[in-house]
């Protein structure tokens, strides 16, 4: 169901006194910076929930939709994630156009139930509240689900996946199509985060801003 203007919510978490941003005593000598502890991450908004994260050097693709022509001039994906099995993140024909023989695509079983086999073959199942490791992340599948009863039809809990990726410390949540559920208030240290805001299908701009704040 539609999750229109993910609100890519650049959300650097020094504004919120997490672990990159602790105050230094006149005693402490570790003068780090945000800057020096963050890596390098190229965000490329594409529409909707879809984007390209270049982190370091590794491409990460997330709900590619909108055809091939919408990911031209884009660097070739390493890690596909597909959060949901609505259309506006599951795109077969997007999917299958930059899916290459080296990618990879990290997706819910309710996802992977809906593609042909030829991607079958390339995808590793990860679900809710389980975690792997591809090329140096790890990766946890966090649920992502409605609360109000008129909308529990748009989005069961256990079926899609938000996603938590972590390397060298740094943290990056991706919330998929979500209500503000205690799973996501449970997160700590996330250094940036991508959280959705529409109704009547996830959740209000004071919803989201209030979980990103706790």
């Amino acid at each position: 169901m539609k999750m229109k203007n993910l609100f890519l919510a650049f959300l650097i978490i020094s504004a919120f006194g997490c672990k990159n941003s602790k105050e230094k005593t006149p005693e402490t000598e570790d003068t780090t910076t945000v800057s020096q502890l963050a890596p390098s991450i190229d965000i490329q908004p594409i529409s909707h929930a879809t984007m390209v994260l270049d982190w370091e050097g590794t491409i990460l693709y997330f709900d590619p939709v909108g055809g091939k022509e919408a990911f031209a001039g884009k660097k070739e994906a390493n890690i596909i994630f597909v959060t949901d099995i609505h259309g506006d993140h599951l795109n077969l024909e997007t999917l299958e156009a930059v899916s290459k023989e080296n990618s990879q695509i990290i997706a819910p079983k309710a996802v992977i139930d809906q593609l042909p086999e030829n991607l079958k073959e390339r995808v590793t199942q990860l679900d809710n509240d389980q975690t792997i490791t591809k090329e140096g992340f790890t990766i946890t599948g966090i649920p992502m689900y409605n609360l109000r009863e008129e909308a529990l039809q748009f989005h069961e809990k256990g079926r899609g996946n938000g996603y938590l990726i972590e390397k060298d410390g740094y943290k990056v949540y991706i919330s998929g199509d979500t209500e503000d559920i205690p799973e996501m208030r449970d997160l700590q240290d996330i250094d940036l985060a991508f959280v959705c805001m529409n109704l009547p299908f996830t959740m209000t701009v004071e919803s989201a801003a209030s979980a990103v704040a706790d």
